[in-house]
């Protein structure tokens, strides 16, 4: 069964169960007192909204306001070089390792419920780090928030899946926005709030705790009323009677996507960990480059609600793919032969090239033909592909010492964009990985 077909199988579903529902509402509002079953999903789908949003803003703050103030909490625990570049790969790692879990802690529990928990873990570990007083404790507090950030990260695509089958593309691209957003913002204004708060790198750390309580709010309820038939929709009939039993590795497609899942979170984190650093070797003052930094990470706002939009509406996706691809290339080669001179044109293209991750999450969302299979696919190519990532960040500040300059690094992100375009058009293509896994 092709995209189109299961999309009008899914179209069949969600009209008969608006009829279901308009019969049931006309049965029940006669009864005094309680709300029909249009207006509880009604209420319950403008939860999801907000919990989706809120949860968005809250899956990269962890990391990019750590980075705003390593400096500091590297004087203030007493940290070495090597811990700290330890930090930079303990995020794909936990992500890679934990976001394994998300799909069957999903089955057992419902995928609100493992979201909610993960906004808890997020808020508990961003409130204890900063005052946890010691590396490893840090470390481990870091550890827990990511764990939240993991599982959300993971199950975020089978809840626009399982709530808005038919607005995939615009869900993907709201909660990748907000996620984009929320990431651009933490870089930005954390260390101008840790001054107004004090001056105090803990305070400026652990503020971010209260944007990750007030994403708690918006579950509570899905939670509390699963199990009545108001709060969740259902999986289609056939997904209950026949479990899948979906073989995720026997399918090319899942594997393409987790490799260009892997190379385009390599590009990312390269480029949040060292683009700085490149225009400042070029002369571009500190604050500027600062500032670049932020404008490539602020290009993902509106490209992340576009992009999936017009993602969605394709047959393939690989086109976007080579798009943002030639993108990225563009700007390497501007940092390579004229770093300083057109720094705002890289930044700039750097940034369109880096929407290849709401991209992904939305051929995530379109690999897959049901709710279950987009959690297991989801689950492989984030995990396999934040595996992947690892090395990237660490090789790039390697061959930076050793080399002495930037022409090395700039080759191996170069070089890795190739293969990123390769498999990206191969994971655009128009299939799914249950019929893949059967053959």
């Amino acid at each position: 069964m092709d995209n189109q077909s299961s999309h009008d199988s899914m179209m069949g579903l969600m009209v008969s169960e608006e009829t279901r529902t308009e019969k049931s509402t006309t049965v029940r509002s006669s009864a005094p007192g309680g709300p029909t079953p249009a207006r509880t999903r009604a209420w319950a789908t403008r939860l999801v909204v907000l919990g989706i949003v809120l949860s968005a803003l809250n899956l990269r703050p962890a990391i990019t306001s750590l980075g705003a103030l390593l400096e500091e909490v590297r004087d203030g625990l007493g940290m070495s070089g090597s811990m700290a570049g330890l930090l930079t790969s303990v995020p794909p790692l936990c992500f890679a390792v934990f976001g394994v879990m998300a799909p069957r802690l999903a089955r057992r529990f419902g995928p609100a419920a493992v979201v909610c928990a993960g906004m808890v873990a997020i808020t508990a570990g961003l409130l204890i780090r900063p005052y946890a007083g010691s590396t490893p404790a840090f470390l481990a507090a870091s550890a827990l928030a990511l764990m939240g950030i993991a599982v959300s990260n993971v199950l975020m695509p089978v809840i626009v899946k399982r709530w808005f089958p038919d607005r995939v593309g615009s869900m993907t691209g709201l909660y990748s926005m907000a996620l984009a957003l929320g990431t651009a913002t933490a870089a930005a204004v954390t260390v101008p709030m840790t001054n107004l708060l004090g001056g105090n790198w803990q305070t400026g750390l652990a503020v971010w705790a209260a944007l990750a309580a007030a994403a708690v709010l918006p579950w509570v309820p899905l939670v509390r009323d699963r199990g009545r038939g108001s709060a969740e929709p259902a999986e289609p009939a056939p997904a209950r009677e026949q479990p899948p039993a979906l073989r995720i590795t026997r399918s090319r497609t899942a594997w393409a996507l987790a490799v260009f899942f892997g190379l385009q979170a390599t590009a990312a984190y390269i480029t949040m960990g060292w683009m700085a650093q490149i225009f400042r070797d070029a002369g571009v003052p500190a604050s500027t480059a600062g500032l670049l930094l932020a404008v490539t990470m602020v290009m993902g706002v509106p490209l992340a609600f576009v992009i999936p939009r017009v993602a969605t509406r394709l047959p393939h996706q690989g086109p976007i793919v080579l798009v943002l691809g030639v993108c990225g290339l563009a700007g390497y080669a501007g940092l390579y032969f004229a770093p300083a001179g057109g720094a705002w044109a890289w930044a700039v293209l750097l940034g369109v090239s880096n929407c290849a991750f709401p991209l992904a999450l939305t051929m995530v969302g379109m690999r897959a033909r049901t709710g279950a299979g987009v959690a297991q696919l989801s689950a492989f190519a984030q995990s396999t592909g934040y595996l992947i990532s690892i090395p990237g960040p660490l090789l790039v500040g390697v061959l930076y010492q050793h080399s002495g300059g930037w022409g090395l690094p700039i080759a191996l992100m170069t070089g890795l964009m190739i293969p990123q375009m390769a498999v990206g058009f191969l994971a655009g293509r128009n299939r799914t990985v249950e019929e893949e896994a059967a053959r």
